[in-house]
């Protein structure tokens, strides 16, 4: 899945994925998932029959789109159906394949725990993200001890609790950025009371700016 502009979030029972416009997220063979779009998105979407996806993971992915591999899906779109696999087209299908090789890039992944507890923690989150998510009120909402909820978040999701609010803030930023919510509404959605603290924070975890991150990606 692959969109020119606005976002893509990717929801399986492994997680969410937000995906940016010039990165292309992976979907392994019968992986039953959902997908969002915030924004004005032009989607493209390959299909591959699983004999020739033999060296894609198993498992989703968020891979980087390179301007050659951009313009390969692009020329993909135009191609029949059922193409002479020794012609030009065919040609053009087995390059495409080679640039797929996934080159993973840090991703705006959010990993859904097993235990119902939590996964019903996550779900509040994310409903409501800008709420202050402290342990004590994290550990009163999961019915466990502030220890507890630290020791089995953190088993559970391989991020602190503290990380896996931050990312949600994130995903959500990036939802609502895409649809073209300015920086100041988005601040106050999740949950910062400035729109230089947000931003500072957005930095910090994506190496630039809200308003430009749709274009360094």
């Amino acid at each position: 899945m692959y969109g020119t502009t606005g976002a893509i979030t990717v929801v399986t029972g492994h997680g969410t994925w937000v995906v940016p416009a010039t990165r292309g997220a992976w979907v392994p063979p019968r992986l039953t998932h959902e997908m969002r779009c915030a924004g004005p998105v032009a989607m493209r979407t390959l299909y591959l029959d699983p004999a020739a996806a033999v060296e894609l993971p198993d498992v989703p992915t968020v891979v980087s789109v390179s301007p050659l591999l951009r313009e390969l899906i692009d020329e993909a779109t135009r191609l029949p159906v059922e193409y002479e696999a020794e012609g030009r087209d065919g040609h053009v299908m087995a390059l495409l394949l080679r640039e797929l090789t996934p080159h993973p890039v840090a991703a705006l992944h959010l990993p859904a725990p097993d235990s119902p507890r939590l996964a019903a923690l996550c779900d509040a989150v994310r409903r409501s993200p800008a709420d202050p998510w402290t342990t004590g009120r994290a550990a009163a909402f999961a019915h466990l001890s502030p220890r507890s909820l630290q020791r089995d978040f953190s088993a559970a999701t391989g991020m602190s609790l503290a990380r896996w609010v931050q990312q949600a803030r994130l995903v959500h930023a990036v939802t609502l950025l895409a649809r073209g919510s300015s920086v100041t509404a988005v601040a106050g959605a999740v949950g910062y009371a400035t729109p230089s603290a947000f931003t500072a924070m957005f930095r910090r975890a994506l190496g630039t700016t809200p308003r430009d991150y749709f274009a360094a990606t």
